[in-house]
């Protein structure tokens, strides 16, 4: 079972990413995903999640700017970030909600002021 993060990059703030999170060794259809960052020097900190029936829950520093996703035939969690501010910034897993997978290498999210 692995998860493997991708679409991270430099950004100028305001501008957007667009995150995907590809599952792989069973189907994870049925189980709440979620998107958890950390940046440097904290801890950390859960960004959004998605149940299996695809009801959608965000943190409050995030809600209106980013947008969770799944797209279950393809096994794979996506995250529409938008408006990105200095903030944001931060190395970006997915993982089941709670996780119960071995975390992924995650993804970069660089944003500049």
């Amino acid at each position: 079972v692995q998860l493997v993060e991708s679409g991270g990059g430099l950004v100028q703030a305001g501008g957007s990413l667009r995150l995907s999170c590809a599952a792989s060794g069973r189907t994870f259809s049925s189980y709440a995903m979620a998107w958890v960052r950390q940046a440097p020097g904290k801890g950390l900190e859960w960004v959004s999640g998605i149940s299996g029936a695809g009801g959608t829950s965000y943190a409050d520093s995030v809600q209106g700017r980013f947008t969770i996703s799944r797209d279950n035939a393809a096994n794979t969690l996506y995250l529409q970030m938008t408006s990105l501010k200095p903030e944001d910034a931060a190395l970006y897993y997915c993982n089941t909600d709670p996780s119960l997978i071995t975390w992924g290498q995650g993804t970069q999210v660089t944003v500049s002021s």
